[in-house]
């Protein structure tokens, strides 16, 4: 898989995070980080150090060494073997001869992971920016529109009114938990086993003559080192076969998806011509459609979706290769996880982009919403009135208090007034409603007023104050943290 191109509108956001050269720097600077390591622990000089770092510049990583690269990473199965040997000639020609530190007890295996945890590490850092930009926009819109109502759907039918402050408020709770996800679960440590992940070669390096004790514990101090040089945590096992790391990551990654590609659902949705409710931002040359002039096509949530849509799929594939890690170091399971992932990572990149691109920008139709509430007709406040009237009224005529209340609904499903009338007609010719103070059962005039307040949409929001002000809270409480 390729991380941007043709096929893949918009992952130009996320490529020079996540593309090849990034990788291969990646693999350059692991090794570099290693030799400085090994000088930290007095095992070379300083000045050793000094020429590996300096020969990560000296590697031409231009798109022909890439594609050479690739074509010579076919021979061992991976992109560290070919790699190497044009580091190792970088650092001899700086250094006059060859230098034994490099890539000294390690094996291809270490080195590739701790790559991708470089790359990864920073599309987190992207990722979680982006998430918190989103979030931020998000709840200005929950502020902004806690009380503007409009109706709620459910299986795709018209079901209460609602306020759209608490569908961002939902929007938004999905992208804060997806932030935590990523902070909390979207990393990899430093990867250190050797060949057969014994550590074998690694207490060979640290040996002076001490006791086991004694050497493994400056090889600890040395693999701490490592970890230091390239801002990566230390784990403390060997995890060539446990690949739970990464699915720490890819879950996390997928989760982000899922998330805004839901926000992009309802975006799409309410941006029908025929629903109008919200509109994406526009900009130069978005949305615009190669046979229609006049259309606007809402295409920051149309990627969004496409990245929802592909996630599960990449998520699964980086799934199959732990399953099918085998004995002390993969045969084909590691190889499948790193196209899968990178993709993964690219696509979850560039997707919290495009949210925060379309939270900033979203306009909200807070009249048409008003007007589709209107014309969903009186049925969406039934629940109410049911809830409200069933204790007033009687059976009659073997219907029960709840059915009469759905037959006057049915009967005016479109104008409130001749529905309180109706329903006044109901109360009136009762024995002795109980009704509300204020509201005698003998004036239909207060009868019916208090009716068509039970309908009015803006007295039947539960609470949505409240959810508002607890996602906007809790989304503050998260970045204070």
């Amino acid at each position: 898989m390729i991380t941007t191109g043709l096929l893949t509108p918009g992952g130009h956001r996320a490529a020079e995070l996540l593309d090849d050269r990034a990788v291969a720097r990646a693999v350059l600077r692991t090794e570099a980080a290693w030799v400085a390591a090994q000088s930290r622990l007095g095992l070379v000089p300083r000045r050793i150090a000094d020429i590996a770092r300096d020969a990560v510049d000296h590697v031409t990583l231009d798109e022909a060494s890439l594609d050479r690269l690739a074509v010579a990473s076919e021979g061992g199965g991976n992109p560290v073997i070919p790699l190497l040997a044009d580091y190792r000639a970088a650092v001899t020609e700086l250094h006059g001869s060859p230098v034994a530190a490099v890539h000294k007890s390690l094996t291809s295996q270490d080195v590739m992971d701790t790559a991708l945890a470089i790359v990864l590490k920073a599309a987190r850092n992207s990722l979680v920016s982006d998430l918190t930009r989103t979030g931020d926009a998000l709840a200005g819109l929950v502020e902004a529109h806690t009380d503007t109502v409009m109706v709620g759907r459910t299986l795709t039918q018209h079901a209460l009114p609602i306020a759209f402050g608490v569908k961002a408020a939902s929007w938004l709770a999905g992208v804060d938990d997806a932030a935590r996800d990523v902070l909390d679960r979207a990393h990899l440590p430093v990867s250190y086993g050797g060949a057969a992940g014994t550590l074998a070669a690694g207490m060979a390096l640290c040996d002076q003559g001490g006791s086991t004790e004694q050497t493994a514990d400056r090889l600890f101090t040395l693999i701490g080192y490592w970890g230091e040089e390239l801002g990566l945590g230390v784990p403390d096992h060997v995890w060539h076969t446990d690949r739970v790391p990464v699915l720490r990551v890819a879950g996390a990654l997928a989760e982000t998806t899922a998330a805004l590609g839901r926000m992009a659902n309802d975006v799409l949705l309410l941006s029908r011509p025929e629903v109008g409710e919200l509109r994406e931002p526009t900009a130069e040359g978005r949305g615009v459609s190669s046979a229609m002039p006049q259309k606007q096509n809402p295409v920051l949530s149309v990627l969004l979706k496409r990245t929802a849509l592909a996630a599960p799929h990449l998520l699964s594939q980086v799934s199959s290769g732990a399953a099918a890690a085998v004995d002390e170091r993969p045969d084909g399971g590691w190889h499948a996880e790193w196209p899968a992932l990178r993709e993964l990572a690219v696509l979850a990149t560039a997707a919290a982009s495009h949210a925060a691109e379309l939270a900033d920008g979203l306009t909200v139709n807070a009249e048409r919403m008003a007007q589709n509430l209107r014309r969903a007709g009186t049925g969406v406040m039934a629940e109410r009135l049911g809830a409200t009237l069933t204790p007033v009224l009687s059976k009659f005529d073997g219907s029960t208090a709840k059915q009469r209340v759905q037959a006057a609904v049915r009967e005016h499903p479109l104008d409130a007034e001749a529905l309180a009338d109706h329903l006044t007609d109901l109360i009136t010719g009762e024995d002795s409603p109980s009704l509300p103070d204020g509201v005698n059962p003998r004036e239909r005039a207060t009868v019916s007023a208090w009716l068509l307040h039970l309908l009015d949409p803006r007295g039947y929001l539960g609470a949505a104050q409240q959810l508002c002000d607890r996602a906007v809270k809790n989304h503050r409480e998260r970045l204070i943290a």
